[in-house]
């Protein structure tokens, strides 16, 4: 339970998220996951990472009973920053990273994957996020990675999900596989990925997000800004008791 870094051959680093039941993150998991990409990311024998995760599914986002337990802000303040780190872990990483998507990639699963260099998914995985429906707001900076950008702000005020079949169409999942073929897929790519000289890999990979047009650093904490003040201001809560449904006006 928990992350873990593993090396599944030569020039790769598989970290794999485990957080039963279903992959939600406490803060610290955030954390520990940026760290763990980072550290692969700085290891000069590394030339891709491997994002994958174990159980029903890739992640459902942050763990809302800690948040809900909090009798404060600080968990709330937590995750967001957490989620910060995870995500820019990814982004900023020295090498590429592939996201081995299964089953649901939900809220912060999304922010993930908006920011890995390639995503290949199993058949039966669904993108979305559902935060309108949790008393949040966030990662539309990374949905809008993943998808034109009607389509985000259609699946965002909806908090309708998208197929991997759906992305694969949109260009932004690389490829689509039988669940049970999805580690062995990812891996390929990456292995095809590390065959490359390791230090013109870091440079590409520089290279490439230095001309990124959206700075999602900036972009996505001036989402979490919003996610804080509905906090504050009780809809969050209000909110979440009624699942998302119609409240104040």
């Amino acid at each position: 339970m928990g992350v873990s870094t593993s090396s599944p051959g030569k020039g790769l680093a598989l970290v794999t998220v485990d957080f039963p039941p279903v992959n939600a993150l406490p803060v610290q998991g955030w954390y520990d996951l940026a760290d763990a990409v980072r550290a692969a990311g700085r290891d000069r024998d590394v030339r891709c990472v491997v994002l994958a995760a174990e159980g029903r599914g890739f992640n459902a986002g942050v763990d809302l009973e800690e948040l809900q337990s909090d009798t404060g802000h600080a968990r709330l303040i937590g995750a967001n920053r957490g989620c910060q780190e995870a995500f820019a872990a990814v982004y900023e990483c020295e090498v590429p990273v592939v996201a081995a998507v299964h089953g649901f990639c939900l809220g912060g699963g999304i922010g993930l994957v908006g920011n890995a260099d390639a995503v290949v998914a199993s058949d039966d995985a669904a993108f979305g996020l559902p935060e309108l429906d949790r008393g949040a707001l966030g990662a539309a900076t990374h949905l809008a990675r993943l998808v034109p950008q009607h389509l985000m702000r259609t699946l965002y005020y909806t908090s309708r999900t998208v197929t991997a079949a759906e992305l694969h169409a949109h260009g932004s999942v690389w490829q689509v596989v039988p669940r049970a073929g999805l580690r062995a897929a990812a891996l390929a790519l990456a292995t095809e990925i590390a065959r490359k000289d390791g230090s013109l890999i870091r440079m590409a990979k520089a290279a490439i997000n230095g001309i990124d047009p959206v700075d999602v650093r900036r972009s996505y904490r001036f989402e979490q800004g919003f996610t804080f003040e509905a906090a504050l201001g009780g809809i969050a809560d209000r909110v979440r008791d009624t699942f998302g449904k119609a409240g104040a006006p």
